[in-house]
């Protein structure tokens, strides 16, 4: 069974990440302990809020060095909503320029849509080599945020491997998800996204082993 810290840093839906991955087959704990989210088999990194908080309280718990520690050994990580949103470069909320994790160049910035924030179902456009999709074609996923990268900017040469991105429409086109090597991120809440979003943990689950 695939060992899986939810990470709390003071911001997410630990438990219904939690009960959502415990459905799926994982054994999960919900720790800021460092020793225990480097060692783990899988990280969720959930979030909630202002990335500006998120991000404090991330690092008040080592959580940029969990993560980036992880990544350098090849561990899975997979971030959820604005601990998606933090993976980036850096994120602008009324005007306040926060720094990011800096695992993905860009930018998270407000949203230009009518309507904000973009609250409710949605579905998304996946590649068709995606993991984290498969099965999925034609699914809606929960949505509920006012920020978002707009844009993707990690275009890598070959024989670097590019990422596969999902993208969404609200307004404007932007990033519903990313897959790269260990580190793989949705803007949707797949723990709220009923039987699509079980799907999507499932995939993750097989993929990281």
């Amino acid at each position: 069974m695939t060992r899986v810290v939810v990470l709390d840093y003071g911001s997410g839906n630990l438990r219904s990440a939690e009960r959502a991955l415990r459905r799926v087959g994982a054994d999960v704990e919900v720790t800021s302990d460092f020793h225990a989210a480097v060692e783990s088999d899988a990280l969720v990194v959930p979030g909630v809020g202002a990335f500006a908080a998120c991000m404090a309280g991330l690092k008040a718990v080592r959580g940029d060095r969990i993560i980036g520690r992880r990544l350098a050994g090849g561990r899975p990580v997979l971030g959820i909503c604005v601990g998606m949103q933090v993976l980036f470069d850096r994120g602008i909320e009324h005007g306040v320029e926060t720094e990011g994790c800096g695992q993905w160049p860009g930018v998270v910035d407000r949203l230009e849509a009518d309507i904000v924030p973009h609250m409710g179902w949605n579905t998304v456009r996946a590649p068709e080599k995606s993991v984290l999709f498969d099965g999925l074609a034609d699914a809606r996923f929960y949505f509920v945020h006012s920020y978002a990268a707009r844009t993707w900017d990690l275009n890598p040469e070959p024989p670097m491997v590019a990422p596969l991105v999902t993208w969404a429409h609200h307004g404007d086109d932007f990033v519903a998800a990313a897959e790269n090597g260990p580190l793989s991120a949705t803007q949707f809440h797949p723990e709220k996204s009923g039987d699509a979003g079980a799907h999507l943990l499932r995939n993750w689950l097989v993929a990281v082993g």
